[in-house]
């Protein structure tokens, strides 16, 4: 069998500037092509194939619920309940509005259906506390409500003091309120923060009735798939409608984004970050590396036009033959460039050793092709076939850049022939001034004769250990860990998940039917991994006579209180002034020499109200709105709570029904852990004990798993079909089964060491990183079949030739510019660089000291051999 390379490379180098037009032609055309048809999705969800039985499950329910997908979660948090409430609605309405960037915008936990029937939400006890503790508040609430306003506190604290007068209340049961609003108003004048509860001077501070500080808006974004951040105008303009309506810290409130849409988004900023940094620190390595490896900066040259322009057509055939990139496909570029400079490489330092001899550059480029045509061909074949394993898995987003990769060493190995001999030939470089390959390395290849097998047994053990510590591997495909924890989406997002109420580590299950659901609900409940569920039920209050028989009496009694038949108007500044020295000379009346705890704090605000009276204007304006602000928001929520009526399944809101009824009938159930929603562990015991009740269930610890699932199952069935087919092209070439072992044994045995110091150093593989295998295993083919070539063709002294320098130097080429993922400020990006590194130098070592210990002496009948040169 001869190969056609040497032909091929005497076609181009006979009419070099035929060949240089013929590619810069395809090459533009190329461009064109990939300017027209570029598209590249973002969504991660096209990355696994839908067919799999977890993704079907996830369509059901998105199909059931869209409007639970594709969503934006914006978390308010107020410096008390009435900010927090006060903020959520007014940027609702306001994000509501705003039909460009929202499709759905809705409140999971607010607005008119929580703020009447809420308290029936409660526990009796819980109705029967919070209706006593408004009752309570009856005399306080009245001036509140007649006079909302710094003069309506001061009224409502003159008539509790005529209580205490009277004796029939005691300054000590007065102590809560008056001790709240000298705080207030002390930090106020002090120019400190000042915020003033009014819920939770009249509420319990825990239990399930606690006022909430935060209040969550879920929405759904207008998307652009085009775009690397899809969501980035809507985050934008809830940001801009938060500044617009001041809810920031400076009034209490904070804004922050989470959910699918911006944690993507983030994502895809952390990894543009930096990304001109280390694209700038991957092009000076590889044009150092490729410098050392040459010695030329014509060779340089042309190696890197090659790669341009091949990165330029594998651009354009890639489109052809996928339509769209998505995120891991995309990765074809550092892996077109790692692999496809190593044909270039080897091509020129070969070139150099037979202008060394004394070749002319058209005898030498002869040369080079003659005794590096077949292992070219069989070291692009094997990558070829690596890639290509991965096309029958469900791993779409793997098996496509398999398809782009595979078919770019097709392209990388017809340039390297064709378009790379014509450039250097036209570019006419000097003869090597210095041995091309390494006279210095002689004592290593004497040492590999003399101790072969001391060698072998040496990396024998190592991969006895490696062996050993494959069970520690730790496999962590959670797509939150790649993430960047200091980005504000990330933050939040671990911030709720320490919230059991609203993490988002739960499973969602679909019934058949709403009553369905709830015998669902009985065997899920009896599981000790689940902690709650949640269901269309949860919103239906149970024993509602009685709650409701509490509430009304609660609302005959405070109905005129909370509803005056007249409102007094604002208060004037001189009214504000005379109203504070009257309340604050009854305080220091009524507590006059007493001693409790209650004069104490009597005195203290009295003190208080005098100092604000003694201000200015806007000292007493800024008490007056941090007191009737609130007073407001309570009242209003006051007035609703007293206003519930009986609530059943076909009268909750159409909006509400709607997340957990589909309109064919089926009902969704919310599932949350018991434990830790952090822990991997946890989340695995909790998936697992959810799908023995029930497989119809989906969410993100089941995403997170089953996506694990997935794609470790489809990289040990690429793995497998990769080595049966690579060990097959490689028998119907070698006709040896012994060098077929020569060659994939060292690549074997660097996978395994390679996993071994991920184990060593703490590094766990994942989503990422795992890229590295492919990688991997198409640079360690590549290498060892040069070796096994060379030897089958008589070769000896290995490390001391011009192939060393060629796998040396390919090696560092492609190491140090993947090496320079480990800059980015990415996680993902990062670790991919790491393991990348750490795989190409165990792939280095096996290469340079395992394979040539592992071949040992030439064969006696390489004259038979019909591939020596």
């Amino acid at each position: 069998m001869r190969s056609p390379v040497p032909d091929i490379v005497s076609a181009s180098i006979r009419r070099p500037w035929v060949t240089l037009g013929l590619c810069l032609v395809l090459a533009a055309l190329a461009l064109v092509f990939s300017a027209a048809r570029f598209d590249m999705t973002t969504d991660t969800a096209a990355l696994i194939s839908p067919d799999v039985d977890w993704r079907k499950q996830e369509r059901a329910m998105e199909a059931a619920f869209p409007q639970l997908s594709d969503v934006m979660l914006v978390v308010v948090d107020g410096a008390t309940p009435e900010l927090a409430e006060d903020a959520a609605t007014k940027l609702t309405a306001s994000m509501a509005a705003d039909h460009t960037h929202f499709r759905l915008v809705r409140r999971p936990d607010g607005g008119d259906y929580f703020a009447r029937e809420g308290l029936l939400l409660g526990s009796r006890e819980d109705v029967r506390q919070a209706t006593a503790a408004l009752i309570e508040a009856q005399p306080m609430l009245g001036p509140l409500a007649a006079d909302p306003s710094l003069r309506g506190v001061d009224n409502a604290i003159s008539a509790m003091l005529d209580g205490v007068e009277a004796k029939s209340a005691t300054l000590d049961q007065i102590d809560k309120p008056v001790r709240a609003l000298a705080e207030a108003t002390e930090g106020s004048l002090a120019g400190k923060p000042a915020y003033f509860s009014w819920q939770q001077l009249f509420g319990s501070k825990s239990g399930p009735l606690s006022p909430p500080k935060r209040r969550l808006i879920l929405a759904q974004p207008v998307l652009d798939h085009a775009a690397l951040m899809p969501g980035e105008a809507a985050s934008d303009a809830v940001r801009a409608a938060a500044g617009a309506l001041k809810l920031d810290s400076a009034h209490g409130v904070s804004v922050r984004l989470t959910g699918e849409v911006p944690l993507a988004d983030e994502e895809f900023a952390t990894l543009r970050e930096n990304i001109g940094t280390v694209g700038l620190v991957m092009f000076a390595a590889m044009l150092v590396t490729l410098w050392f490896a040459t010695r030329s900066v014509r060779l340089v040259a042309a190696i890197l036009v090659t790669i341009v322009i091949g990165l330029v057509v594998t651009t354009a055939v890639g489109l052809l033959a996928v339509g769209r990139l998505n995120l891991i496909s995309v990765a074809f570029i550092p892996l077109f460039v790692g692999l496809g400079v190593d044909f270039g490489i080897q091509i020129c330092v070969r070139f150099n050793a037979e202008r060394m001899a004394g070749m002319e550059p058209y005898a030498a480029l002869q040369a080079a092709a003659t005794a590096l045509g077949a292992p070219l061909l069989l070291a692009a074949g094997a990558v070829f076939l690596g890639f290509g394993a991965f096309l029958p898995t469900a791993y779409i987003g793997i098996a496509e850049l398999g398809v782009i990769a595979g078919l770019g060493m097709v392209i990388a190995l017809a340039l390297s022939i064709t378009l790379l001999p014509a450039l250097v030939l036209l570019l006419r470089p000097g003869v090597p001034r210095r041995e091309v390959g390494f006279a210095e390395f002689e004592p290593a290849d004497r040492f590999l004769e003399a101790n072969r097998k001391h060698v072998l047994w040496a990396f024998g053990a190592s991969m006895a250990v490696s062996i050993a510590l494959l069970p520690l591997v730790v496999f962590d495909f959670n797509p939150l860990h790649l993430r960047d924890p200091h980005a504000p989406s990330m933050q939040t997002l671990a911030d709720l998940t320490r919230d059991p109420d609203r993490t988002p580590n739960t499973i969602d299950a679909l019934a058949a039917s709403p009553d369905a659901a709830r015998t669902l609900v009985d065997r899920l409940l009896a599981l000790p991994e689940v902690g709650s569920i949640a269901t269309v039920d949860t919103f239906v209050p149970d024993d509602q006579p009685a709650k409701l028989a509490l509430i009304q009496d609660a609302s005959l009694l405070l109905d005129v209180t909370i509803n005056p038949l007249d409102v007094a108007p604002a208060p004037s500044d001189t009214e504000l002034v005379a109203s504070l020295h009257g309340v604050a000379g009854r305080l220091k009346t009524v507590a006059g020499s007493s001693t409790g705890k209650g004069a104490t704090d009597a005195r203290r605000l009295a003190v208080a109200f005098d100092n604000l009276a003694g201000s200015t204007p806007a000292q007493r304006a800024a008490v007056n709105a941090m007191l009737s602000q609130p007073l407001t928001v309570m009242l209003d929520q006051v007035r609703a709570t007293l206003q519930a009526e009986p609530v059943t399944r076909e009268t909750l809101p159409p909006d509400l029904l709607r997340d957990w009824v589909a309109p064919d009938g089926r009902a969704r159930l919310q599932i949350f852990p018991k434990g830790d929603g952090n822990d991997n562990e946890v989340m695995k015991r909790f998936r697992a004990a959810v799908a023995t009740v029930t497989p119809a269930i989906s969410g993100l610890p089941v995403a997170t798993q089953a996506a694990a699932s997935t794609v470790a199952g489809a990289f040990v069935q690429a793995g497998v079909i990769a080595f049966l087919l690579v060990s097959l092209l490689l028998f119907l070439v070698l006709r040896d089964v012994r060098e077929v072992a020569f060659t994939l044994a060292p690549v074997v045995l660097s996978i395994f060491l390679t996993l071994a110091t991920c184990v060593i150093i703490g590094q766990p593989i994942n989503f990422a990183n795992i890229i590295a295998f492919p990688l991997l295993f198409g640079v360690g083919v590549a290498f060892h079949i040069y070796f096994v070539m060379a030897w089958r063709g008589g070769a000896t002294d290995l490390l001391q030739s011009s192939l060393a320098r060629a796998v040396l130097f390919s090696a560092l080429a492609t190491g140090t510019a993947f090496g320079s993922l480990w800059l980015s400020d990415h996680p993902g990006t990062a670790s991919m660089g790491k393991i990348l590194m750490i795989s190409l130098a165990w792939t280095l070592v096996c290469a340079l000291v395992f394979e040539p210990a592992l071949l040992g002496p030439p064969r006696a009948d390489k004259s038979e051999d019909p591939l020596a040169a």
